[in-house]
């Protein structure tokens, strides 16, 4: 999935006014692809990559269970057929901190790799 998007992203940079505007002054493959075309693609290839991450770490559940294997999982669904509804919190509650860690992440590298991105106030008055 990452790479579809990675190569979908890739070829919307392409077609981009400022790629053809680089290659017509004469700037080397490899620095249009690496400056432009990666630069404006790497922002949907970072927030697809963390959503996937996330979304890994929260399926460790169901493959936990699956395969009996003990884990975190193993213990949200052992507390939750035996009712015991503080480690059920406990759990989802690490589980939710890790979710929002990766997406807290991937939103402080965004501005990073993407300069048009920025960390300011939202709705300031000018």
């Amino acid at each position: 999935m990452l790479a579809r998007v990675t190569r979908t992203a890739m070829l919307e940079a392409l077609d981009s006014e400022h790629v053809t505007v680089a290659r017509g002054r004469g700037v080397p493959e490899h620095l249009v692809i690496r400056r432009h075309v990666l630069r404006n693609a790497l922002g949907t290839v970072l927030t697809t990559g963390g959503l996937i991450v996330a979304t890994l770490l929260v399926c460790t559940i169901l493959v936990e269970t699956a395969f009996s294997i003990g884990g975190i999982g193993h213990l949200l669904e052992l507390a939750t057929t035996t009712k015991d509804f503080p480690t059920v919190q406990a759990v989802s509650l690490i589980i939710v901190a890790l979710f929002m860690t990766v997406n807290l992440v991937v939103d402080l590298l965004l501005p990073l790799v993407d300069p048009r991105i920025t960390l300011g106030t939202r709705g300031a008055a000018a």
